[in-house]
């Protein structure tokens, strides 16, 4: 079947249902541009080593309607989990008998019901992440945006459970391809914890394609971890848009560990002067899997901090991509950004693309930017190995320690763990 006529037919079911708002324009915008655009091809600049078109050839199952027929005994939750916040996504679809919320200062709520209730703030910032990714896999998201969630916390509520995002595909009868799409609101003087992860049930491929944008306002503090370690049929386009509207701290890491093709887009978007913004990556490939990192930090005003690391472990025939770029316009006086992307490959077929880049406007500024790539410090194998350690056992202290550097950020002791973990039980089976 031709994929755009596969969509229209479902957004036509859709399309009859959201009436007329602000928001039913940008879905029906969003829809003509990806009718007009589709998926994009490495022709498309932004997706030149990452192909996610031939996906689209498949025979996936795509529902518009709530389905959670998944078990909460069938997918793996986060530590601490029954002491957490719980969003839960079946093949892009919120469940409401699989999520609960035990925090009384944490309000969630259907993006249909709150452009029914005309929430201004779902009117004002829904579909901002466009304006960074002019593309038919943001669009696609957008034109089916109404079935989505938004999260909204009390202002000044200093949130002590975090919030855990889990995003299931179910794959057991066929391909699946989900949307699922978050609208995050963290008010004034608000600390908060998130935790995400990515889990497919069944041998199929899954196809998760999702939008979270987050507006961030005075005084707040966001902790964000993701986690993708999903099975090598699942691939991700994974889309986090944050935009700190006043003075404020974001800390966001994520750690690629398994799947097929993924793909992340950050953006941290500082509009507000003194803003502080922290950018960690780790990405921990191997086998025939390919990871691709693209990120912005777009200075709007002054004084603002940035500061980006990812690192990168690849080995067997992965491939990775590191895309970072920095903007310093013209009224951001003062700012400071930093940027780096290191990595060590372990095979000769195991490549890195990457491209840190500065576009700046404004003249007095601090920017800093650079790539590393490179095997392991062979002298310090050596070192190890004459003391009596293992190749192997070397070879898994040195790049645990490579690792740390990241997951040291993460704030939250139990994640933090429950990441270390994950990290070390992948090293135990590099050769």
């Amino acid at each position: 079947m031709d994929k755009i006529q596969f969509f229209k037919d479902k957004y036509a079911s859709v399309d009859a249902g959201i009436g007329e708002s602000a928001v039913s324009n940008l879905q029906k915008e969003a829809f003509q541009y990806f009718e007009n655009n589709g998926i994009p091809t490495v022709k498309n600049e932004e997706w030149r080593y990452t192909r996610i078109n031939d996906f689209f050839t498949k025979d996936f199952e795509f529902s518009t309607n709530t389905n959670s027929d998944v078990a909460a005994t069938e997918f793996t939750k986060l530590p601490a989990h029954d002491a957490a916040n719980s969003i839960v996504f079946v093949n892009g679809i919120f469940s409401t008998s699989l999520s609960k919320v035990i925090s009384p200062e944490i309000t969630i709520g259907l993006i249909a019901d709150a452009v029914k209730n005309k929430n201004e703030f779902v009117l004002q910032h829904l579909g901002s992440s466009a304006s960074y990714h002019k593309d038919g896999i943001n669009a696609l998201n957008t034109a089916f945006a109404q079935q989505g969630l938004f999260i909204d916390i009390k202002k000044g509520a200093i949130v002590s459970a975090p919030i855990y995002i889990y995003n299931i595909s179910n794959s057991i009868t066929a391909p699946v391809l989900a949307l699922p799409r978050i609208l995050v609101h963290v008010p004034q003087s608000v600390e908060v914890t998130f935790a995400e992860t990515y889990q497919t049930i069944g041998s199929n491929d899954s196809f998760t394609n999702q939008v979270i944008e987050m507006v961030v306002e005075q005084n707040a503090i966001v902790q964000y971890c993701k986690i993708q370690n999903d099975h090598t049929k699942s691939s991700i386009v994974s889309t986090t848009h944050v935009h700190q509207i006043g003075t404020s701290i974001t800390n966001f890491v994520t750690v690629s560990l398994n799947g097929n093709i993924v793909r992340n887009n950050l953006n941290m978007i500082l509009s507000a002067p003194h803003s502080n913004a922290n950018m960690f990556g780790l990405y921990l490939q191997q086998g025939d899997t390919h990871i691709d990192n693209h990120t912005i930090v777009d200075n709007k005003e002054p004084h603002c901090l940035s500061t980006e690391l990812y690192k990168g472990i690849l080995g067997g025939k992965s491939t990775g991509v590191f895309n970072g770029k920095i903007f310093v316009q013209q009224k951001a006086q003062k700012t400071n950004a930093f940027q780096s992307n290191r990595n060590v490959l372990l095979s000769k077929e195991a490549t890195i693309n990457t491209k840190p880049q500065l576009e700046i406007f404004a003249d007095d500024v601090k920017c800093t930017h650079g790539c590393t790539v490179g095997r392991l410090d062979e002298e310090a194998l050596f070192y190890m190995q004459s003391r009596g350690i293992s190749e192997k056992a070397a070879t898994k202290l040195l790049l645990g320690g490579f690792a740390m550097d990241i997951t040291d950020k993460i704030e939250h002791e139990a994640i933090r763990n429950y990441v270390v973990d994950l990290i070390n039980h992948q090293l135990e089976s590099i050769h």
